[in-house]
């Protein structure tokens, strides 16, 4: 979604909260400028911003929020599945081929069955997002705008055209199930929540959405707090490892985000890794740094190069209330609506709602803004 990124946020309303972070001393030790990092807090808690935390060398820098409550994730979840398929590399029983195709894998779809060619993609375009399928998927939200602009609606050759494509998702989805006999919260679970201790997570914190209509394959939608994503952050920092034990394989997490596709946009989205984003360099954020977004800017940025994790949430339930009604009632374009909710905050009778200082969207140029105060807080 792109639409939001021209406007100016309303007016910043004061909103309740404790922000801690470490003394100035101890936080320039660690290579923060403390006033720089004031003021990246401090834009952060105009924002409607849940959660947010800032670690490294494994210390809290600055936070915000309950860190301890688990909110929906969204698109973040590609990243997770991500290292679930890191987890069950291989050709044999139980295991996830890269190279094998649809066809060999016996995917198809139904509404909609899929062409031979299109059959002949592999599991590693599904995770390139370069399957070149346009197909209509579960959760796709407000984004088939743009992939019927980038793919068509013809054949296309698997592996030459990239699009953030839900439907590649959803389908590297069924084929983990399928292949490993695992369901993705047992999975997560099993091998990744318990080895790098999450404090939050339940195998009940992942759901399904499922849209027979439009497709059979489901999206996986996870719930995670703070501190948990800064587990998943810290094991992909620490190369797979935690409690000198190799949980993921380092050559997984090297090839996960050197291996990406420029997306032909600029900033944080500059390119896609295996379902992690890849910031551009103009960013202000370090060549090798990675992260994993979910909408309204739920995010988890990997910094080797600061050997630091970042965490930001919004819990989008009031926003979700008010915006898939004028999707799936009104027929509205995803961009459209969002446009529609925020220009409504920006009127002078809305703007101390409940709604707009506490759950408005956090649009992308604010969330851009915050990540440009947080480069320029680096010593």
């Amino acid at each position: 979604m792109t639409g939001e990124n021209g406007l100016s946020r309303p007016p910043a309303s004061e909103r309740a909260l404790d922000i801690t972070r470490l003394s100035d001393e101890k936080a320039e030790s660690l290579g923060w400028h403390s006033g720089r990092l004031d003021a990246a807090l401090s834009h952060a808690a105009t924002l409607s911003t849940d959660s947010f935390i800032i670690v490294t060398n494994d210390q809290m820098v600055g936070a915000f929020g309950n860190l301890e409550k688990p909110y929906a994730t969204h698109s973040m979840r590609k990243s997770f599945l991500s290292a679930l398929v890191g987890l069950h590399l291989g050709s044999g029983p139980g295991q996830i081929n890269l190279d094998a195709t649809l066809q060999e894998l016996n995917v198809s779809d139904t509404p909609g069955p899929l062409s031979a060619k299109q059959r002949q993609a592999t599991v590693l375009n599904l995770l390139k997002s370069v399957s070149g399928i346009n197909h209509p998927a579960a959760a796709s939200g407000g984004i088939q705008a743009d992939i019927d602009k980038r793919l068509g609606h013809g054949e296309n050759e698997p592996g030459r055209i990239w699009a953030y494509n839900n439907w590649d998702y959803n389908a590297l989805t069924t084929i983990f199930e399928d292949r490993t006999g695992l369901g993705i919260a047992e999975a997560f679970d099993k091998g990744i929540a318990r080895p790098t201790g999450m404090e939050d997570f339940s195998v009940d914190a992942v759901s399904y959405i499922l849209d027979a209509d439009l497709s059979m394959h489901k999206a996986a939608a996870f719930r995670m707090s703070a501190r948990d994503l800064v587990r998943l952050g810290q094991l992909y920092l620490h190369k797979g490892r935690t409690d000198n034990q190799q949980i993921l394989p380092e050559s997984w997490i090297d090839r996960a985000v050197e291996d990406f596709t420029e997306t032909g946009n600029d900033g944080l989205r500059w390119a896609h890794g295996y379902l992690w984003w890849i910031p551009g360099p103009k960013t202000g954020l370090p060549e090798g740094s990675f992260w994993a977004w979910g909408l309204g800017n739920q995010a988890l940025f990997v910094v080797p190069a600061w050997d630091t994790v970042i965490v930001h949430q919004s819990d989008t339930t009031e926003f979700l209330k008010r915006f898939l009604p004028m999707i799936e009632v009104d027929g509205m374009e995803g961009e459209a609506a969002i446009e529609q909710l925020m220009l409504s905050c920006r009127e002078r009778g809305n703007r101390e709602s409940e709604y707009c200082v506490e759950h408005r969207f956090t649009t992308r140029r604010e969330f851009d803004e915050l990540m440009a105060l947080i480069a320029k807080a680096r010593i």
